[in-house]
């Protein structure tokens, strides 16, 4: 079994790769990520607000850099201005208290039945073996009081093989209505995943 050095995916390019290394300027990046995403969308005949534009993708970055993952992407659409999913890749490592990943542990650990039991499968991928894990969750609601939201969620744990680590893939969600959409675009991106030692 050997370490992974390098992990890969393949993205449509609605999906914008959020800026979650330390030293990166957030800021910057928004301003700029705003400006090509306004001029994307007014070439497809939609006007956003570059501002809010702005302030949704750097708010969007700064949840995830909170969580460290190893990459981030936000999904922009053409003609919207708030992302309408989020996916993050993170690798889990083995150690003192979990020796040895395992599918049957990444199913266990992953998954919760907040609304539910989840809906758990074991595809195989290009990259090995995996487990699918679509579920929900009462997402945090910012304003006390209000009505709670939904986060639908998709998650693959995939055992690359020879690896050691595992690759853990998550989609998450809170638009109503977009759930196929968004099933079909993790399922294809899953299918793109690449490691190597």
């Amino acid at each position: 079994m050997s370490e992974i050095s390098a992990c890969g995916i393949v993205v449509p390019t609605d999906w914008v790769p959020l800026p979650i290394e330390p030293s990166d300027d957030v800021k910057g990046w928004a301003k700029n990520t705003a400006a090509e995403l306004r001029d994307r969308a007014k070439a497809a005949g939609h006007e956003l607000d570059k501002r809010t534009l702005r302030k949704e993708l750097q708010a969007r970055a700064d949840d995830s850099r909170s969580r460290d993952p190893f990459y981030a992407f936000a999904f922009f659409p053409d003609g919207f201005d708030t992302a309408l999913a989020i996916l993050e890749v993170d690798l889990i490592h083995p150690d003192e208290t979990v020796p040895r990943i395992t599918l049957d542990w990444l199913a266990q650990t992953f998954s919760a039945d907040d609304f539910g039991p989840p809906q758990i499968s074991r595809p195989e991928l290009p990259v090995g073996p995996a487990v699918r894990i679509r579920q929900d969750f009462a997402a945090d609601n910012p304003r006390r009081g209000g009505p709670g939201v939904l986060m639908e969620t998709l998650t693959y744990g995939i055992l690359p093989t020879g690896a050691e680590s595992a690759v853990m893939l998550l989609v998450s969600w809170t638009v109503p209505g977009i759930t196929d959409e968004m099933e079909t675009a993790a399922d294809s991106i899953a299918q793109t995943v690449t490691v190597d030692f």
